[in-house]
């Protein structure tokens, strides 16, 4: 990979089906038998929450090859405060093209751009392996909890970034992930009808039946 074979562009209306069946193809049968991730993205677009100066395509040779947008949240804080952060995703890159650079590409773009836009920090549920190549840590260490989580529980998935220094500092409580993020399995199977055909399987290392 080098700088010059993408673009990364914000999404336009007429991406929409490619981008969804893009998002479709990257995490079929990853987390769970099949996917939601395409019906999630088809969602969020209506949110309120939904912020579409972040909402980014990747190309190579006029191909969409990747994808990433982000949502408002907030953390209600111990101490009353609402704090107002990002989450993001869903972020894919197309399977053919994982683990060659892609992915970091355009993960760090769209963090840029979301810190050109004033945003203090990013809270998401990912691999600290990958994300902490762009600087995520383990939201615990900022004081942030999971919500539902019990304490005892692993929250090694739950990341954080901050992209104004010092954002977090002094704050502690409990992240809310936006609602729209909620589908049903019910939903999610009559959107996936509008696809091509794929099969369901169950593969060790998902972590949804």
């Amino acid at each position: 990979m080098n700088k010059n074979d993408y673009i990364i562009r914000t999404e336009k209306e007429t991406d929409y089906r490619e981008t969804e069946n893009l998002i479709r193809e990257s995490f079929w049968n990853v987390y769970r038998p099949g996917c939601s991730e395409h019906y999630v993205m088809h969602v969020l677009r209506d949110d309120p929450a939904f912020i579409r100066e972040l909402d980014f395509v990747m190309e190579k040779d006029g191909m969409m090859i990747g994808q990433n947008m982000f949502m408002k949240t907030i953390i209600e804080a111990d101490d009353g405060r609402i704090i107002d952060v990002l989450t993001m995703g869903p972020i894919c890159i197309t399977p053919e093209l994982k683990r060659k650079g892609y992915g970091k590409a355009l993960l760090d773009y769209s963090l840029e751009k979301a810190a050109e836009m004033g945003f203090g920090a990013v809270l998401f549920e990912g691999n600290i392996d990958f994300y902490g190549k762009s600087g995520f840590d383990y939201a615990s260490r900022f004081g942030i909890r999971y919500h539902d989580l019990p304490e005892d529980a692993d929250a090694s998935f739950f990341l954080c970034k901050e992209l104004i220094p010092g954002y977090l500092d002094s704050i502690t409580g409990v992240y809310q992930t936006p609602k729209g993020y909620y589908v049903s399995d019910e939903d999610t199977e009559a959107f996936d009808k509008n696809f091509p055909p794929k099969e369901k399987l169950k593969l060790p290392g998902q972590i949804f039946g």
